[in-house]
């Protein structure tokens, strides 16, 4: 759409830069983005690889859904732009050159400089934080033609992905928590067990040993579970594989998550994806996260699970924590970005030691 917007660029002016929070909250639900394009190419090769990247298919998750949805939307006046500036997460994409609204707009947003490194091939990706509203993530992605921008999509399509996921895991962790923390049990786990994960209001504990405990949150059409384990006197962390992982989650699962039969227990689903990756955190912790699914041995039943495991090694010691579902039915993703959140909430006492765990009374 080629409708030229002389006003348009004085608005862009504004900008959010003041550390005041008078403006309203960004609408939009936090697994939606609003990509801007001119609609003479949603087409292109660069709607392509948007679509590729951020609506990319999630093969951790039992039924089909996209790692974010898409709406593509164009604009041809003031209002119009106006109110895509409410929404949550959004996306202005076109080649710096583009005679469009869209191309007019983003120009007006970068700087001299920037557009200089743009033209140079040096950046072409740029997420602002709270641009317009509050709780806003925007991505503003250009480059020298359309061709070279989706190359450049598909290439950092791990960091550009990953940007948007941090900034929902943060969202996350609030509308969990927003009705209620366990803050008992969150200091009870620290204190008994030197470690804790924030307790969403209603889990209930199910299993607690020695080195095992597991919390339930019971829904008739939503079950939650969370376990934890953990092992002291652990020098190193050589053995540690996504074969050692799963392994291990299995022979716990078969232990501590049964089913109504004998012979029924959890199990992982090996005929589909199970992906496991280090993340980075801001303290001296190793983290591995892995998602797949599950299964019920001798029966009908599955779902989604989020494993992490954290290795401090100032105090020797290896944690596994594990959130599951069973909900048939219902979509998993928000579910298991709930997950991935409360997993990392994660936190394990450093000055932990032998005598701490004799003066807790375990």
């Amino acid at each position: 759409m080629r409708f030229f917007i002389p006003l348009f660029i004085s608005v862009i002016i504004l900008t959010a830069a003041c550390n005041s929070d008078y403006r309203p909250v960004s609408i939009g639900a936090m697994d939606e983005i609003i990509v801007v394009m001119d609609s003479t190419a949603w087409d292109s090769e660069t709607a392509l690889a948007i679509e590729e990247t951020f609506g990319k298919y999630i093969e951790t998750i039992p039924c089909c859904e996209q790692t974010y949805r898409l709406i593509f939307r164009d604009f041809s006046t003031n209002s119009e732009l106006d109110d895509l500036r409410r929404y949550k997460n959004l996306i202005f994409a076109a080649p710096v050159d583009e005679d469009s609204n869209t191309g007019n707009l983003i120009r007006a947003i970068l700087s001299d400089e920037v557009e200089a490194r743009v033209r140079a091939g040096e950046s072409f990706a740029f997420p602002l934080a709270d641009r317009w509203m509050r709780d806003q993530w925007t991505l503003i992605l250009t480059s020298g033609s359309d061709d070279e921008l989706a190359e450049k999509i598909y290439n950092s399509e791990r960091s550009l992905v990953g940007n948007l996921l941090d900034r929902e895991f943060e969202r996350r962790t609030a509308e969990v928590f927003r009705r209620g923390e366990q803050f008992a049990l969150n200091d009870s786990l620290m204190h008994r067990h030197g470690w804790m994960v924030r307790m969403q209001h209603d889990y209930v504990q199910s299993v607690d040993t020695e080195d095992v405990v597991v919390f339930r949150r019971y829904l008739p059409d939503n079950n939650r579970w969370m376990l934890g384990w953990w092992k002291d006197g652990v020098k190193d962390i050589d053995f540690l594989t996504p074969d050692w992982i799963n392994a291990s989650r299995d022979s716990l699962l078969e232990l501590y998550l049964r089913g109504e039969r004998e012979t029924s227990h959890l199990t992982t689903e090996y005929r589909r994806p199970v992906v496991t990756e280090e993340i980075q955190r801001e303290d001296h912790l190793r983290a591995f996260e892995t998602l797949g699914t599950w299964n019920m041995t001798n029966d009908f039943m599955g779902g989604p699970f989020v494993n992490f495991v954290y290795y401090d090694p100032l105090t020797e010691r290896l944690f596994m924590i594990e959130y599951g579902q069973f909900a048939p039915g219902i979509n998993k993703r928000r579910f298991v970005r709930q997950f991935r959140a409360m997993g990392r909430t994660f936190v394990s006492d450093s000055t932990w030691t032998e005598q701490t765990n004799q003066i807790a009374g375990n």
